[in-house]
C-alpha cells in the first residue's frame, strides 16, 4: 500500500481525530484528492506552517495546528520558560479563531498560560505583545497575502522577532518528536479559564501598541498644521489592518481618510481581489474610484495581517502611481534621517538595515547623513535578529530597516515590519 493510504487509513482509524473528520475523509470519492491530502505530513519549518485548510495531514487543521503547537509546548517546557506564558493572535482567514484557540487551550493543557487576543490583529500587534506581556513566545495564525485557501501558524519568541537559527531547529525537532495525536495535551476552555491559563489580552496593549507607533513620528508639529489637507484612501483589503490604522492615523492628526467601504470589513473570501497582495497594484481598483470621488492625494492598502504596506500616490500628471518596497524604503531612510538630524537628534552609532534583496539607493543616503547599513539575509526576522543584537551589545542605535516585499519598521516597540507604522509614515511623508 503506498503511503498516503497507510497515512489516510491511519487518520480513519486514529481515536483521538473525531468522528466528523472521518466522515469527511471517507466521503472523499476522487483518489487524487486523498493522495494529495495525504502524499505527505504538512511541515513545520523556519517559519512555521502554511498550508490549505482542511483534513488531512497535508491540510492545515485543529489537528495539524495542534501537533505544531504540542511541538513548542515541549520545547518551551524544555527550556524552562513555561511560566512566562505565550501570546496568540490571528487575521480575517478561514479557521484562525477557532485554529487561535486551539492553540490557546493546548498551551493551558501544558502549564502554559496563554494570552489570546479576542479578535482580529496585525502581526506587529503579536511582536509587541510577545514583548509587552513579558511571554516567552508567541503564534500568530495567518497566511499573510495568500489566496483565500491559505492558512498558516507563525512562531515568535520572547524578543518578539521570527524565530532564527539556531531555536528554530530546537523547535522544529520537537515538533516532529509528536509523533501520534494522542501526545497532543488537551484541556477545556471553561477549566482554562478558570485557572487563569486561558487569557484575554485587554485593550491596555493595544493603547500601549499605539503610543509605540505615534512615538516614530518624525515631525507632528508639521502633520497638526497640515493633516486637514491631506485626503486619504485607506483600504484594509478585508484584513486586520482596519481598526489600528484608521486609529493610528486619527492619532496622529490625520483628519480626511476615507475607507473602502466594499474592503472595509474582516471576509475570509477576499471577495473583492483575486488575492489580498497590497504589491498587486489591481487591489487598489477600488480605491482608485473612491478616490477619484474624494479627490485623494494617497492611497494605502494593507494585507490581512497588516505587516505589509502598499501605497500609490500622484504623479505630475495627475495619475496615480505605486511606490514600490524599495522606493518607500528608500524615501523613509531619506525622511528619517534628514528629521533626525535637523532636530540633532541623529546618534553617533545609528544604523538602517535592510535584506540583501533590497535596494542599494540607500547606501549612499545613510553615507551622505554619517549613519551605517547593515545588510542581511531575505526575511524581517533577521532584522528583528540585529535589533536584539543592539540591544544586548548597544554597538549601534537601530534607526529604520526595510525589506523590497513591501516591509518596514522604526522603533524597536515590534520585531517585525509594521503595516500600522508604514501607514502612517506615509502620509507623514
Amino acid at each position: 500500500m503506498e503511503d498516503y493510504r497507510v497515512r489516510y487509513q491511519q487518520w480513519l482509524e486514529d481515536p483521538f481525530i473525531d468522528e466528523e473528520t472521518k466522515a469527511e475523509l471517507r466521503g472523499i470519492t476522487d483518489e487524487n484528492e486523498i493522495k494529495e491530502r495525504f502524499f505527505k505530513e504538512l511541515e513545520f519549518g523556519t517559519g512555521g506552517l502554511r498550508g490549505i485548510i482542511g483534513n488531512g495531514s497535508n491540510r492545515l487543521n485543529r489537528y495539524t495546528v495542534g501537533k505544531a503547537s504540542q511541538g513548542l509546548a515541549n520545547y518551551i517546557k524544555k527550556e524552562g520558560t513555561q511560566k512566562q506564558g505565550v501570546a496568540i493572535a490571528y487575521d480575517s482567514r478561514f479557521m484562525s479563531p477557532e485554529f487561535a484557540e486551539v492553540a490557546g487551550l493546548i498551551f493551558a493543557a501544558n502549564g502554559i498560560p496563554a494570552y489570546v487576543y479576542p479578535s482580529l490583529r496585525p502581526v506587529p500587534m503579536l511582536s509587541f505583545a510577545v514583548r509587552e506581556l513579558g511571554c516567552t513566545a508567541g503564534g500568530v495564525l495567518t497566511a499573510s497575502h495568500n489566496p483565500p485557501e491559505y492558512n498558516g501558524y507563525k512562531v515568535y519568541w520572547a524578543d518578539g522577532a521570527q524565530v532564527v537559527a539556531p531555536r528554530d531547529k530546537g523547535i522544529i525537532t520537537e515538533v516532529n518528536a509528536v509523533e501520534n495525536f494522542g501526545q497532543i495535551q488537551r484541556m477545556e476552555k471553561a477549566e482554562a479559564v478558570e485557572k487563569k491559563l486561558y487569557n484575554l489580552i485587554g485593550e491596555e496593549v493595544d493603547e500601549a501598541f499605539d503610543r509605540n507607533v505615534q512615538a516614530q513620528l518624525m515631525n507632528p508639529e508639521m502633520i497638526a498644521r497640515m493633516g486637514d489637507k491631506l485626503n486619504i484612501v485607506y483600504t484594509p483589503l478585508h484584513g486586520s489592518g482596519n481598526l489600528p490604522v484608521r486609529r493610528n492615523l486619527a492619532k496622529a492628526g490625520f483628519k480626511n481618510v476615507f475607507i473602502v467601504k466594499e474592503q472595509e470589513l474582516p471576509d475570509s473570501s477576499f471577495s473583492t481581489v483575486d488575492y489580498p497582495n497590497p504589491e498587486d497594484t489591481k487591489v487598489f481598483t477600488l480605491a482608485r474610484r473612491l478616490a477619484a470621488e474624494v479627490n485623494a492625494d494617497v492611497l494605502i492598502g494593507t494585507d490581512p495581517d497588516c505587516d505589509r504596506m502598499g501605497a500609490m500616490v500622484k504623479d505630475s500628471e495627475g495619475n496615480f502611481v505605486a511606490l514600490t518596497g524599495n522606493m518607500v524604503g528608500a524615501l523613509a531612510t531619506d525622511y528619517i534621517l534628514s528629521q533626525r538630524k535637523e532636530q540633532g537628534r541623529l546618534p553617533a552609532n545609528g544604523v538602517v538595515v535592510k535584506t540583501i534583496v533590497s535596494t542599494e539607493m540607500i547606501t549612499p543616503i545613510c553615507r551622505a547623513y554619517g549613519v551605517g547599513k547593515i545588510d542581511v539575509l531575505t526575511g524581517f526576522k533577521y532584522i528583528g535578529e540585529q535589533i536584539k543584537g543592539f540591544e544586548e551589545t548597544g554597538s549601534h542605535t537601530y534607526l529604520f530597516g526595510f525589506e523590497e516585499s513591501y516591509g518596514c519598521l522604526a522603533g524597536t516597540y515590534a520585531r517585525d515590519k509594521d503595516g500600522v507604522y508604514a501607514a502612517v509614515l506615509v502620509c507623514e511623508m
